[in-house]
């Protein structure tokens, strides 16, 4: 398999092919020839975790295509250095006080004075982080070329150390509250607002008022809000609760009265704002576990509080079983609640634990599984239907072809990764594979005889071997009787009385086959339609042991991959054997020496076809026509009209292109999978109904696409028109939910 290796700065990156079973030490080896960077200066990264010598890449769980991390060690000279001529006719005090100006973040500002401000005035800062106005003092004022810059600290945050800012982020302490009476359109006010809740209390922003709404209990202002300098929210309603600011304009020293030199100064008084705590409310006398200890709910010896690196609660030393007595010195810690299995949790830096790793007898063994495709694990996940799916599965076409076993897997046409028949002993199978295995399968296109699995010693991670003994009607072959139309007999075997009544199974057949067969593939495997048994019966086969045989006729309305029918849609269709993502990549790579063969020549010419330019004359695609009971719903669906419209311009590209659409319009972003049950919400956004409960019985009322918040009695209404459509799309893909 392959895999990537990116410097931590994205900058160079090298695609390694290797095998799972490779040494950590054996692969910076190979990074060195790649990168040429020195193995012992090398830190690999992945998933969290620091790979260590001493380990392989199959105790890190590293899979194909998977990103690994480097981070180069940077070896400093610890020599120390001379004096030069240079340096020391210096004095020490020179050398001090340069030293002071280079580590003094504010060089270049001078001390200077201000027409409008002073030391110690009051003012409004604004915030940067929050983009609202918090209470300032001013405690210095520099110059920086032709601009001012103010030193200033919260005033109600003691523990906040002092910062500079522009003139243009400070003003005078606003102090006139208005009535609601005096308000104006085209007024620019500061109020209070809560941007996640506007129902609780927020912060302080500008608002510019451009509608106001009088009732008889409510009074609302229409306008939009300013959160900082950049972002403004338009059309925002606002209940102010009876406190609204007048904006202070700046007034020149010179000019400021006896009475506007006191208002200059701080009253000690803070504006209300949120509080940290909605428990407690910011109470210090009041006891809290949010805020305070986990444990005893008390807010003392904030030195002593130990914060959980995982859900951030706080811990009194003392209250932990065992108590602490120091801080820890390790960089994470995690409370009692959220310490799970200590060999998940791996530190930068530290060894995996013995536990995690998969100790048997054969652990120092040096067999390996290659650096083939045959052992990977799967990448993707097919969710659209349940691994019990019968029938066809939704987007994947008759002709459709993959490089591999496991990609056919991904997509959920075959789940097994080498087994030849998906199935369930208690429910029937699901799917075939035809790999030119058994010496006894007869294959003629339409219709073809197969040999049920065992019988056979595959010990020593054999993947074939000759018949060895007799099959029996169990498991596998017995899932695969039970698609026959007939009442299930282990001892002479069933004829459907009507075979077309029988339960379907997916048929793929693999490029091996053509040893024994015209309608095999010619490289990968190709996905070629529903089939259904006709009949089952014991034989003796030519090993001379007893073997289960199965007769399958094909029963799918699209036409035979080989038929010159099936092979024009497949070319309408643009169907091309579809690669692992980062195949081709790591081929290209790979093709080093002078020895070339037809595989490497071949992936040399598909590349370079990629990217020549495209004729100019496409060729014609079968134009996908949406069904009338889909298109039923689809026009129903006002709600989603755009979402469809969007579907709908790639019908032109076939049945699989305007599915593979639908997926990726209507997917919840909660769960990432296609909706089921969709709930449309206000802001035209789709959640699978379960999803949007689990979110509101967590007490987030909002969507979760745009966060636009939602009532606290939102009625939750299914939208059966898409529901239906979906269902019709993707028949089945429910089961799985």
């Amino acid at each position: 398999m392959y895999v990537k290796v990116r410097t931590i700065d994205g900058k160079q990156e090298a695609i390694l092919t290797i095998s799972k079973l490779t040494e950590v030490e054996d692969f910076k080896s190979e990074i060195e020839k790649e990168l040429n960077v020195k193995a012992d200066t090398q830190r690999l990264f992945f998933r969290g975790k620091q790979l260590e010598n001493g380990y392989k890449l199959y105790d890190y769980n590293v899979n194909l295509n998977d990103v690994i991390q480097l981070m180069v060690r940077v070896n400093v000279d610890e020599a120390e250095v001379q004096p030069t001529s240079s340096n020391t006719n210096i004095s020490t005090n020179s050398d001090s006080k340069e030293a002071v100006e280079n580590s003094n973040e504010d060089e270049g500002l001078v001390e200077a004075e201000s027409l409008y401000y002073k030391i110690g005035d009051a003012v409004d800062c604004l915030d940067q982080t929050y983009g609202a106005w918090f209470e300032a003092i001013i405690l210095k004022i520099f110059q920086k070329g032709d601009k001012l810059f103010y030193n200033v600290q919260w005033e109600f945050d003691d523990k906040a150390p002092p910062f500079n800012v522009p003139e243009t982020s400070i003003r005078p302490r606003a102090r006139r509250l208005l009535g609601f009476e005096t308000l104006k359109i085209g007024q620019k006010v500061m109020i209070n607002y809560n941007v996640d809740d506007p129902k609780e209390t927020g912060l302080w922003y500008d608002f510019l008022i451009s509608k106001i709404e009088k009732k008889r209990r409510v009074q609302t202002l229409v306008g939009i809000l300013h959160i900082g300098r950049d972002q403004l929210l338009e059309n925002r309603k606002v209940n102010p609760k009876g406190e609204i600011f007048a904006i202070e304009e700046p007034k020149l020293l010179k000019e400021r009265t006896p009475e506007e030199e006191q208002q200059m100064i701080s009253n000690g008084k803070r504006r209300r704002v949120q509080a940290n705590c909605n428990a407690c409310s910011d109470n210090p006398r009041k006891k809290c576990r949010e805020c305070g200890c986990r444990i005893c709910a008390g807010k003392e010896d904030e030195h002593n509080l130990l914060l959980c690196d995982e859900c951030n609660s706080a811990y009194h030393l003392g209250c932990l079983t065992p108590p602490l007595t120091s801080i820890p010195e390790e960089d994470y810690w995690y409370c009692p609640e959220c310490k799970n299995d200590e060999n998940e949790i791996v530190k930068a830096g530290d060894k995996l634990k013995q536990t995690k790793k998969k100790t048997n007898e054969n652990a120092n063994s040096k067999r390996d599984w290659g650096k083939g495709m045959a052992c990977v694990g799967r990448t993707k996940e097919c969710s659209i239907v349940p691994p019990n799916h019968r029938g066809p599965v939704p987007g994947v076409e008759v002709g459709m072809c993959w490089m591999y076993r496991v990609q056919v897997s991904e997509v959920g046409v075959h789940r097994p990764h080498i087994a030849g028949i998906h199935g369930r002993e208690t429910d029937c199978a699901y799917s075939i594979v035809l790999s030119g295995g058994y010496e006894d399968d007869i294959d003629n296109g339409d219709e073809f005889m197969y040999t049920g699995s065992g019988g056979r010693d595959l010990s020593g991670n054999k993947r074939t071997a000759e018949q060895s003994c007799d099959q029996t009607l169990t498991r596998m072959n017995k899932a695969l009787a039970i698609n026959c139309n007939a009442k299930l007999n282990a001892t002479v075997g069933a004829t459907a009385e009507d075979w077309t009544g029988g339960i379907p199974v997916r048929v793929v057949r693999n490029f091996k086959l053509a040893k024994h067969s015209k309608y095999a593939p010619e490289e990968g495997n190709r996905y070629d339609g529903i089939y259904k048994v006709v009949k089952y019966y014991p034989d003796t086969g030519k090993s001379g042991f007893r073997v289960w045989r199965y007769l399958l006729r094909r029963d799918d309305p699209a036409p035979a991959p080989w038929t010159t029918e099936g092979k024009a849609r497949i070319t309408a269709l643009g169907f091309k054997p579809m690669y692992p993502d980062g195949y081709l990549e790591a081929m290209a790579k790979n093709k080093t020496g002078k020895k070339r063969n037809e595989l490497t020549e071949g992936i040399d010419n598909l590349i370079a076809s990629q990217k020549q330019e495209p004729p100019k004359k496409k060729q014609k695609r079968e134009v996908y026509e949406i069904e009338r009971e889909v298109l039923k719903f689809v026009d129903e669906d006002q709600s989603n009209a755009k979402l469809w419209d969007e579907c709908r311009r790639v019908l032109s590209d076939g049945k699989a292109a305007f599915l593979q659409q639908v997926s990726e319009r209507f997917i919840c972003s909660c769960c990432l999978e296609l909706v089921f049950n969709p709930v449309t919400t206000s802001c035209a956004h789709n959640i699978c109904l379960n999803c949007l409960k689990r979110s509101f019985s967590s007490g987030v009322r909002r969507c979760p696409s745009c966060r636009h918040l939602l009532d606290k009695n939102y009625k939750m209404e299914v939208n059966q028109s898409l529901s239906s459509a979906l269902s019709l799309l993707y028949p089945g893909y429910e089961g799985g939910r």
